[in-house]
C-alpha cells in the first residue's frame, strides 16, 4: 500500500535538529517528523480538544456565528461593522438546472 505524503516546512534551525537527530537514533526524517508531531499532539490534546469545542460553542447554526467565527468579531460586534443582510435583502440560491443533450 503506497501511501501519500505531504512537505512540511521547518526553519534552518529545526531542520538541522532534525537531521542531528536522524543521524544518531539511526531513523529516517520522516519517522522522526512523524513520531514528534504525534508526541506533541498527544501532549497537547486537551488544549486542541478545548480549542475544538470552543469553536464549536459559536457556531448555532446561523450566519451571524459563522461570520463571527470565520471573522474574529464577536457576533454581538457585527453590527459596529456592517452587521448583516435582513432577509428580504438576501438572494435566494440559484436553481439547480439539468442540461442534458439530445441524442
Amino acid at each position: 500500500m503506497v501511501t501519500a505524503s505531504a512537505p512540511v516546512k521547518v526553519d534552518v534551525g529545526t531542520d538541522q535538529l532534525i537531521s542531528h537527530a536522524v543521524h544518531f537514533l539511526g531513523k529516517s526524517k520522516k519517522d522522526v517528523v512523524d513520531t514528534a508531531i504525534r508526541e506533541y499532539i498527544d501532549n497537547h490534546r486537551d488544549e486542541i480538544n478545548a480549542g475544538v469545542q470552543a469553536a464549536l460553542r459559536q457556531l448555532d447554526g446561523s450566519s451571524e456565528s459563522a461570520i463571527s467565527l470565520l471573522t474574529d468579531v464577536p457576533v454581538d460586534q457585527l453590527q459596529d461593522h456592517g452587521g448583516m443582510p435582513d432577509a428580504s435583502q438576501q438572494r435566494s440560491p440559484a436553481p439547480i438546472c439539468w442540461i442534458t443533450r439530445r441524442a
